[in-house]
């Protein structure tokens, strides 16, 4: 009886009924892709930098970053295209699983611009510690000019 309104409140935070950007992650053995679902063509694959430079954190830097806005609800929608994986970036306080045949769902906000890593959490074989997550957050100005960048022509986003 006392738990009733909790879960009613738990279900209703967890769901971002108008999210400002979606964006999907599937995870393969040993990385991850990622697509833009309000840019039509914005996708890519994101690797673990293998080399030794000294700028960047070694095995958790990208050759592709994920850029987001900061104070967007963003929906991210995870999946995999082979074993199991799990998307898990510890400062966002966001885990969830990557499941072949099943598109599971997470919402967040990120609140100030930096850099977030995280990795893959489920233990997908022999590489599975070489799988590691960059999220850069940015202004969102700064977000548009990255997006019409990476895409073909700035006309690629979708009004809603």
């Amino acid at each position: 009886f006392i738990a009733m309104p909790s879960l009613r409140l738990l279900y209703l935070m967890d769901e971002v009924h108008n999210p400002a950007l979606t964006l999907k992650a599937v995870g393969h053995q040993w990385y991850w892709s990622y697509e833009y679902s309000d840019f039509t063509k914005l996708e890519f694959d994101s690797y673990m930098v293998q080399d030794q430079q000294t700028d960047l954190f070694r095995l958790l830097d990208t050759d592709n970053r994920i850029v987001l806005p900061i104070n967007s609800p963003t929906r991210m929608i995870v999946t995999a295209a082979d074993v199991l994986h799990s998307w898990t970036v510890p400062s966002l306080g966001v885990k969830t699983d990557a499941t072949p045949g099943r598109l599971n769902q997470v919402s967040f906000s990120i609140n100030r611009p930096g850099i977030l890593y995280g990795q893959c959490s489920e233990i997908c074989g022999a590489n599975h510690s070489f799988m590691p997550i960059t999220i850069e957050s940015v202004t969102t100005n700064q977000f548009i000019n990255w997006a019409s960048q990476m895409s073909d022509s700035s006309d690629d986003w979708k009004q809603v």
